[in-house]
């Protein structure tokens, strides 16, 4: 039974919030930034899908990681929302219903945003990993060989290029770069761990008092239904009274008659 039979079923204050402006302003913004979370949410995804592919770049990746962010963000001001809107008491029906729709509609925002999260947590730990092997097997290389071979080597960088070292820095500070990427991922999970699993409480509170609600409905409908059934039985049998008393007064006319006629005629 869905939320909104429960309201038509039960009695009680119906229509809007006029009585309780902000309410309906927390409701109001609560569903705008669920809104763009939710746009946040597929940008990620296409973002996310490009990783470790050709069109993986670090301008892509800071962009997936900016987004992230903002979205960690919105995540929790929306979770601070849904707990405020918890302390509301004495709503209209209308008013559980959207104080119920909000904290569910964004478990499911929250739990996506979750698995995109380990998602680029999983192709950029892939990504360091071949970046590290790579970066270490050309460390290896260039300190392997007899010295003199390093020496000419070392001559010819010097007059065709920059210093490998240079280079093997400059990797370095990159690979550092993205494994604080990959922290920052990782506290963010945990971050959000915990609100996912304070919002989930909420959801199944509701979820539990709606069943509640919908057990009492379905049990005052039972009883309705039961109580009109005997009503309609009653009924009959008190029609079928009323014929056999009418059948048994004719009876008796129709014996008086012949009484009577009987009397008179002898």
């Amino acid at each position: 039974m869905s939320y909104d039979q429960l309201s038509n079923l039960e009695s009680g204050r119906q229509g809007g919030y006029t009585d309780d402006p902000e309410f309906q302003t927390l409701q109001y913004d609560l569903k705008n930034k669920l809104q763009k979370l939710l746009t946040s949410n597929r940008d990620l995804a296409k973002g996310i899908t490009s990783l470790g592919t050709k069109k993986d770049n670090p301008r892509l990746r800071e962009r997936v990681n900016k987004g992230m962010e903002t979205a960690r963000e919105l995540c929790r001001e929306i979770g601070e929302g849904v707990k405020r809107l918890q302390t509301w008491e004495d709503l209209t029906k209308q008013q559980k219903y959207e104080q119920t729709k909000v904290s569910s509609d964004f478990q499911a925002a929250l739990q996506e945003f979750q698995e995109l999260q380990r998602k680029a947590l999983e192709k950029e730990r892939a990504s360091v990993s071949a970046a590290r092997a790579a970066h270490d097997s050309e460390s290896h290389e260039q300190g392997s060989g007899n010295q003199e071979h390093q020496q000419l080597l070392l001559q010819h960088q010097e007059l065709t290029q920059p210093a490998p070292q240079d280079e093997v820095d400059f990797q370095e500070s990159l690979i550092i770069e993205r494994e604080e990427e990959i922290r920052n991922i990782e506290q963010g999970v945990g971050d959000l761990n915990v609100l996912f699993r304070q919002v989930a409480h909420i959801v199944a509170e509701q979820d539990e008092g709606i069943m509640t609600i919908a057990d009492n409905v379905d049990r005052t409908h039972d009883h309705t239904f039961q109580a009109d059934r005997e009503t309609r039985q009653a009924a009959r049998y008190q029609k079928a009274a009323r014929n056999k008393s009418c059948c048994l007064l004719l009876i008796l006319a129709v014996i008086l008659t012949i009484v009577i006629l009987a009397v008179v005629l002898g």
